[in-house]
């Protein structure tokens, strides 16, 4: 147990010198193993070799690129800015309506993309003119558009999830399932969040222009095409039509179908569309060989197990063990972006959660359905590093984008949605059936 602990502190001490962390955690995965081998460097490097090779021809990891390509594809199809204008023609005229718009339409937008980075950039661009055009206040305009932009990597498809489940081996179809409901949830609070702050100060969000419902209509024949590949994403993975790889395969398809009958897609936006997607794939890989070289340490230098057994020592409840993994995921999320945390602590977590008896009711599904609440878990708890200072990286793409607000600005507008990012996380530990409802229906 000791050396993981020195290979954690290693990893942390080579991401505050901004090593990168897929890079930190295969060197450091790789020192450990030399060490439980006694510096024996060919039984070290030939299991390190094959993990890389398993890591890539892992057949669930082909959706990634595909799903990368699908979001790039849509965002370029111009589809993100006519479903803010499809959200605000119905709430535009309410006080705070149009931050509640662009909340509405970064969960659409995220039902695409996957990406919560994306997202934000994306609505940012579109969103911020017009609430600026109202005389929003910039706390509230900015922290719409941040927190909207986590929802990015819940709904799927999203790619977080899709690590998450490389890495514990769980299902892709059940949770993508698992992450609708707290992802309308969160939809819902945040909607709640801009009601509280405007009712508190009516100067912040001005009602917007009213809108007839013919306008109202036309704006939403705009946006059939996304609800259209939403469902034929989602829904066909529900109801086993196809796999999520096909669905992935379908979803790029689709997603390259609407552009090209929108016109909103030439030769040179494809090429820098595919260019973008080798990108951001080949950084994923890289990030995720890393992980799986790290965690594969983690497990043989018996850490996870060293976990279970003081839990088990103690006689500590489930519930005792869960929040002390909160505060964990609080005090990193300060300090790590939200995939690096999720890859360094998930190895070691996810196995004191599937030994603690979560849903033992479902006997031998048990140990499944604590892993997929737990990839929820994760997911929100990452969620909320992305508007959490002094990292929040979904602040600082904003600022990047917006670039005439102080990051103090947008942090402080950020506080209500981040305290009812907290409400939706104690609500999934209360109710844990809010991640697990809808993958249990797949097994009836």
């Amino acid at each position: 147990m000791a050396i993981s602990l020195l290979g954690f502190a290693a990893v942390i001490s080579l991401a505050f010198l901004r090593v990168p962390i897929a890079f930190a955690m295969g060197l450091v995965g790789v020192i450990g193993f030399a060490w439980l081998n006694d510096w024996n460097w060919t039984a070290t490097l030939s299991p390190a070799a094959g993990t890389v090779l398993d890591s890539l021809q892992t057949e669930m990891l082909s959706v990634i690129p595909l799903f990368v390509l699908m979001g790039l594809l849509v965002s370029r199809a111009g589809l993100a800015g006519e479903l803010y204008q499809a959200s605000n023609a119905f709430l535009g005229h309410r006080r705070g309506g149009l931050a509640m718009a662009t909340i509405i339409a970064c969960g659409g937008f995220s039902a695409i993309s996957g990406s919560s980075l994306a997202t934000a950039a994306t609505m940012s661009k579109v969103a911020m003119p017009e609430m600026r055009k109202y005389g929003y206040d910039d706390q509230l305009a900015t922290a719409s558009i941040a927190a909207g932009g986590t929802l990015g990597i819940l709904i799927p498809p999203s790619v977080i999830l899709i690590i998450y489940g490389v890495m514990t081996e769980q299902s892709i179809d059940k949770l993508f399932l698992a992450g609708i409901l707290p992802g309308l949830v969160g939809i819902a609070l945040y909607l709640a969040a801009v009601r509280f702050i405007v009712w508190r100060r009516p100067d912040f969000g001005p009602a917007g222009m009213s809108t007839g419902w013919r306008e109202r209509l036309t704006a939403v024949r705009n946006v059939w095409p996304i609800v259209l590949l939403f469902i034929a994403v989602l829904g066909g993975i529900y109801w086993g039509i196809y796999t999520t790889t096909e669905a992935a395969g379908i979803g790029a398809a689709g997603a390259l179908l609407i552009a090209l009958v929108r016109r909103k897609l030439g030769r040179r936006a494809l090429l820098q569309a595919l260019v973008e997607t080798l990108q951001t794939t080949a950084s994923l890989f890289a990030v995720l060989i890393g992980a799986v070289i790290f965690q594969r340490f983690v497990v043989r230098a018996g850490l996870p197990e060293a976990l279970l057994g003081l839990v088990t020592a103690f006689d500590v409840g489930p519930m005792a063990v869960i929040v002390l993994i909160l505060l964990v995921y609080f005090l990193l999320g300060c300090v790590f972006e939200s995939l690096s945390m999720m890859l360094l602590t998930v190895p070691v977590f996810a196995p004191v959660i599937a030994g603690l008896g979560l849903f033992s009711e479902y006997g031998p599904m048990s140990e499944e359905l604590a892993l997929i609440w737990f990839g929820i878990f994760v997911v929100i708890a990452t969620e909320i590093s992305l508007i959490t200072p002094p990292v929040g990286l979904n602040v600082y793409v904003l600022k990047g984008v917006v670039g005439d607000v102080t990051t103090g600005t947008i942090f402080k507008g950020i506080t209500p949605f981040w305290l009812v990012d907290i409400v939706r996380l104690i609500l999934l530990i209360l109710v844990p059936y809010l991640a697990i409802a809808i993958p249990l229906t797949m097994q009836n």
